[in-house]
């Protein structure tokens, strides 16, 4: 059977064609329509907004976010991992925390998070643990998973061997669960820049988050939404880093191509 080479083009380049079509049917929705700027802003006007704004002021605000989000998401990763393993190696330890860590996660961190500014204060600390509560549950989880779906003949192969226990988590159940913890590393690193606006929208002076809000009460929409752009553009850029790094250092581990 012969390859449909219109097929490959769309499998190929479908999401910029649609991105491409987005925009253009935005900005004749716009003009057409006549839609003010402070409802919806067309992409035109979002560009002219974007470079209105100061260089520097747009990476002092990038730097903000970026700072607190990257911390976050590095201590989700040093308290997610270990305990991950902890909960994996003790089922009492499991049976006890899990609940925890689900009242944890339920619990809305918009909410919490004025009071975590109470009682930290205003500066990074209080903003690093805002974004480390809404990172590290999907790394406790994903890690917790793939070292759980590990072969058992392999882990009894090695009883058998003799190893001791750390070898048997370290050379069979973490190799094992190496693609589940990037993708709990991929839906992290995305949190992790949700963490820092939530805690900028709380209280900060700097940040895209801060900087969203204050053109929003001054009706600066099209600056808003300029700063919104940009905040996922680099939260995709983020997301693609992990990719790249899991690419890079476990190959094996990424899905096989059809």
């Amino acid at each position: 059977m012969t390859d449909n080479p219109f097929k490959r083009f769309l499998l190929r380049y479908a999401p910029g064609l649609f991105f491409v079509a987005l925009i253009i049917v935005w900005e004749a929705g716009c003009r057409i329509g006549k839609v003010p700027t402070f409802i919806l802003p067309s992409p035109s006007a979002i560009v002219e907004a974007f470079f209105a704004v100061d260089f520097t002021r747009w990476l002092s605000h990038l730097w903000a976010t970026l700072r607190v989000a990257l911390m976050g998401f590095v201590l989700s990763i040093a308290i997610a991992i270990p305990l991950a393993i902890a909960m994996m190696r003790s089922e009492l330890l499991s049976r006890t925390l899990y609940p925890a860590l689900v009242v944890i996660q339920s619990t809305p961190v918009v909410a919490v998070a004025p009071l975590i500014i109470v009682l930290m204060g205003t500066d990074d600390p209080s903003r690093v643990l805002i974004t480390c509560l809404i990172t590290f549950f999907p790394l406790v989880v994903s890690t917790a998973t793939g070292m759980q779906e590990t072969p058992e003949e392999l882990v009894e192969l090695s009883k058998s061997l003799g190893a001791p226990r750390y070898r048997e988590t370290w050379q069979i159940r973490i190799p094992y669960a190496i693609p589940h913890i990037f993708s709990g590393l991929k839906v992290s690193i995305t949190l992790a820049i949700i963490g820092a606006v939530v805690a900028e929208f709380v209280a900060a002076e700097q940040g895209l988050g801060y900087f969203i809000q204050f053109s929003t009460s001054f009706f600066k929409i099209p600056q808003a939404f300029a700063g919104l752009i940009f905040l996922a553009t680099v939260s995709l850029l983020l997301f693609k880093s992990v990719q790249w790094a899991q690419q890079l250092l476990f190959p094996w581990s990424l899905p096989k191509k059809k």
